[in-house]
């Protein structure tokens, strides 16, 4: 239903804006008077009268609809008073899949036929009611916003008025969200610290939160809570992992862009960053799979052959591999940003004697900082927050180690671990994940603050 009835109501609009430029078109060459905006500008004026209204007619339809039919079809089961919250959400799916033919149980058999029939009869209705009153209300307001088009109406005006709240609304989501993301975060991370000092999880040298059980209903076993979430490791490998991407993809993607900026011919720059930045659109866990079978490999034969104990696992592959993969956010972003310096600061400095290679280092570059740190804290986000190449080339075991040969984990990657399967959220060791990812959003946080810091001290700017 909901497909079909949007596209009609988009259908609807279209009709409706040209109707609306029509109808100026019309007014304005019946009549010596002008009007006051542009046609086009009353065909918006009519669509958002068709378009608007109906949409948040059909958003509040769908908000409710759920818990009306849940309400009204298990009516009968809740009058009997026998059954819990849990059993009637599990009675209400069983009576959906009755209804889609799948039948699991046999016990009342009687009142679960009723039930689908009315399950049923409520879909059908609602349906119906929805089309009716979601294109009845469309074309209600299209005669409306038709007839109230005169020489009068400023429909520019209301127009801009309403992609004024449109902007603001949009802004306000994003806003929200945030704010949602981080009270979520914060409330699961609160409980978890009062069963589990923070300065355990901060400072803790041992990460091990499947010694964890609830072994009956409500019946932690607090001494597994000793020494058993100290994240000092997957810190460590976070940034270790992090910090061999970096390596790899700071100076080839910073010298890439310089070339396809600076040195590169049109046709060789054509053909080569499109090649380039094919690498951003390769699935991770394509990544995941080069890194297990064959760089962890090559990785491991190159050190045992200098003598070296490396593990099949290793930090280093995993990091090598990550650094290729954020190679394109870094060398498209600062070729853009380079491309984007004046010529006349290029000419200046060659009309001054400077070499191509001076121009670059003292007056592009300087020039383009802001966005080449903006690339820079684009791959590093994107390096903290990759997880599956992490799980396919540097393991699950969270191991303090300063040491790229050996095996490690990162923050996202023992989130995932954590949250596999089903859960109890009462259990310090589902909440340990929450705690992880505030962490890794303060830290991320921190990371803008200090890019910004530097920007602001470094950046040249140029009138």
């Amino acid at each position: 239903m909901g497909f079909i009835l949007i596209s009609l109501i988009v259908l609807i609009g279209f009709t409706s804006y040209f109707l609306g430029s029509l109808r100026a078109k019309k007014l304005r060459t019946s009549n010596q008077k002008n009007l006051t905006s542009l046609n086009h500008y009353y065909g918006y004026y009519v669509a958002l009268w068709a378009v608007v209204p109906a949409l948040l007619i059909l958003l509040m339809i769908t908000s409710f609809k759920s818990f009306f039919i849940e309400q009204y079809v298990l009516s009968d089961f809740i009058a009997l008073g026998s059954y819990t919250e849990t059993e009637l959400s599990l009675l209400f799916t069983q009576i959906e899949n009755t209804a889609l033919g799948i039948k699991l149980f046999d016990e009342n058999t009687i009142l679960i036929d009723d039930a689908v029939n009315k399950l049923n009869y409520i879909n059908k209705t609602i349906e119906n009611l929805t089309y009716v009153t979601v294109l009845g209300l469309s074309g209600l307001l299209v005669l409306y916003s038709l007839i109230n088009i005169n020489y009068k109406l400023n429909s520019r005006k209301i127009v801009e008025k309403f992609l004024l709240v449109l902007y603001f609304t949009c802004s306000l989501v994003a806003i929200m969200t945030t704010v949602g993301i981080i009270f979520s975060l914060l409330y699961e991370t609160l409980r978890f610290f009062s069963q589990v000092p923070i300065t355990d999880f901060l400072f803790g040298l041992n990460w091990s939160p499947q010694r964890v059980f609830v072994r009956e209903a409500g019946d932690l076993d607090t001494r597994d809570l000793a020494n058993a979430f100290g994240a000092v490791p997957l810190f460590a490998g976070t940034f270790l992992i992090a910090l061999i991407a970096m390596c790899v993809s700071v100076p080839v993607g910073l010298f890439t862009a310089i070339y396809m900026a600076e040195y590169a011919s049109p046709k060789v720059r054509d053909w080569a960053k499109p090649i380039i930045e094919i690498l951003a659109g390769i699935p991770t866990v394509v990544y995941g799979f080069f890194a297990a079978l064959t760089v962890a490999p090559l990785v491991r034969d190159i050190g045992q052959g200098a003598g070296l104990t490396v593990s099949s696992e290793s930090a280093l592959a995993a990091g090598f591999v990550m650094g290729i993969m954020i190679i394109p956010f870094i060398s498209s972003l600062s070729d853009d940003v380079i491309k984007s310096v004046p010529q006349s600061l290029r000419e200046g400095s060659y009309a001054m004697g400077a070499t191509k290679r001076e121009t670059i280092v003292k007056v592009l570059l300087p020039a383009a900082l802001p966005g080449i740190v903006g690339s820079f804290l684009l791959a590093v986000s994107r390096a903290i927050g990759e997880t599956m190449i992490v799980v396919m080339a540097a393991g699950l075991n969270a191991k303090l180690t300063a040491n790229p040969l050996d095996a490690a984990t990162t923050i996202t990657t023992q989130i995932v671990v954590i949250l596999i399967g089903d859960q109890e959220f009462d259990s310090p060791k589902t909440q340990s994940a929450f705690a992880l990812g505030l962490t890794l959003f303060v830290v991320t946080l921190a990371l803008n603050f200090i890019a910004l810091q530097v920007v602001k001290k470094y950046t040249e700017r140029y009138d």
